[in-house]
């Protein structure tokens, strides 16, 4: 779906299911540099494997 179709939805649970889907997003990534970890993302088209030092950079960067 995209952003025009969900804010049109009628279902307030699918409506608010991007925040809360952006929440995990972010709550992964936090556990990803405490534990040192990487993740796999879905990034300009392409599955991508980004390391903890990577996740940091990107919010030193402002980019997550």
């Amino acid at each position: 779906m995209t952003p025009q179709e969900l804010s049109k939805a009628k279902d307030q649970d699918l409506i608010s299911s991007v925040a809360a889907m952006n929440r995990a997003a972010a709550l992964a990534r936090k556990v990803a540099i405490q534990t040192d970890t990487a993740i796999i993302v879905y990034q300009d088209n392409k599955i991508v494997r980004l390391t903890a030092a990577e996740l940091q950079q990107e919010i030193r960067q402002g980019n997550a």
